[in-house]
């Protein structure tokens, strides 16, 4: 049976080590694709400690005779409520419907009247729908806790959803260069006025998406990216709209093949930052504004620590950092006290996670080389 008074000093302390554990959440800096600000705080991405790790960030030891410890940094804190998710979500849904409403209205309307810069376009909100689905479906996953067997959770999901898209849309866009580029030689006749009109639904319902998600985008950072989305589609519709106005005022058909290169010059970029960053998570390299030189640096600058190595910056998402890393202590020095700082160091730098071994310079000695990835 537990003693009252111990636990009543039991207590404060579980408290103070919940407000560091919430301190340890604070992150400096913002990713280029901040989709993880838009999941729910409870979201968990990191495997659960081991046996006997403290979920605060608390070191624990054993010694079987080259005195290891190991510690388990978790950054965040815990909430179960979801209703700021919800409108921003409603709005995602939303505007996916009327983007993928456009979407086939615009290829149906490009193969009809045989203008290239309405297939362009219509690429241009494909690749706006994929991109709304991750956000989606980002929110769905942030709201799933990790399992037995998916100990990271699922959030790769969203990364490989956004390989697939932007591979995709790279090749049907490479297409449409290639497509325009024949028709320089080779002019085809374009039935301008029914582009035209497809050209005004697909703007009418940019700017009804755009009003929706100005509504939310202050709530939701992947709402704030599908409002510029909807922007730069505006900016679609508008080239369309001018081809078709062109061509019917002078029946010049260049027209038409110049606006599909514009859009195509929209959409190229956008694509291939896409993939190049989803490759970049799924090789595992360090996430942007993580860089491991320094970090392996920040870390020899902890009281006690004489050598860092194996050290690893990865991302589950390209938004939250995790690390490993081995630290080798002086024979004497008390390891539980060099990863407490240790893992203080790294949550300040935002760090969320971090499994950290200590292990003494005549254990060190045995591993082998030293790396740093």
């Amino acid at each position: 049976m537990n003693d009252p008074a111990s636990a009543a000093q039991q207590q404060p302390q579980d408290r103070g080590g919940a407000d560091a554990h919430r301190h340890g959440s604070a992150r400096s800096g913002a990713s280029a694709a901040a989709v993880a600000q838009a999941r729910p705080a409870d979201a968990r991405a990191d495997a659960p400690a081991p046996a006997g790790a403290s979920e605060g960030g608390h070191a624990h030891s054993h010694d079987s005779g080259h005195a290891h410890s190991h510690g388990h940094s978790h950054g965040h804190a815990h909430s179960h409520s979801h209703a700021p998710t919800d409108a921003p979500l409603r709005a995602l849904l939303i505007v996916l419907g009327v983007t993928g409403t456009v979407f086939f209205a615009e290829l149906i309307g490009g193969l009809i009247t045989g203008s290239v810069a309405l297939l362009a376009d219509a690429m241009h909100m494909l690749s706006d729908a994929a991109g709304l689905i991750i956000a989606v479906v980002a929110i769905f996953i942030g709201r799933r806790s990790a399992t037995a067997q998916a100990t990271f959770g699922y959030r790769r999901v969203e990364v490989l959803a956004a390989l697939v898209n932007a591979v995709t849309v790279l090749g049907i866009s490479a297409w449409i260069v290639v497509e325009a580029f024949q028709r320089l030689s080779e002019p085809v006749e374009i039935m301008a006025g029914p582009m035209m009109i497809v050209a005004v639904i697909g703007l009418l319902a940019n700017i009804i998406s755009a009003w929706i998600l100005n509504r939310q985008r202050e709530h939701s950072v992947n709402v704030q990216g599908a409002f510029l989305h909807v922007l730069a589609d505006m900016l679609g519709s508008v080239a369309v709209l001018v081809a078709g106005g062109v061509i019917i005022l002078t029946g010049w058909q260049y027209a038409d093949v110049i606006a599909s290169l514009v859009i195509a010059a929209l959409v190229l970029p956008r694509a291939w930052q896409l993939m190049m960053q989803a490759l970049r998570i799924l090789l595992e390299q360090a996430p942007p504004g993580y860089r491991p030189a320094e970090v392996d640096a920040l870390l020899r600058q902890v009281d006690g620590v004489l050598d860092v190595h194996d050290l690893h910056l990865w991302s589950l998402d390209g938004t939250s950092a995790l690390a490993s890393v081995h630290l080798v202590v002086p024979e004497g020095r008390d390891p539980a006290a060099v990863l407490c700082a240790a893992q203080a160091a790294l949550q300040e730098r935002g760090i969320a996670h971090a499994t950290i071994q200590v292990e003494r310079a005549s254990h060190a000695d045995h591993e082998g080389p030293q790396n740093v990835c």
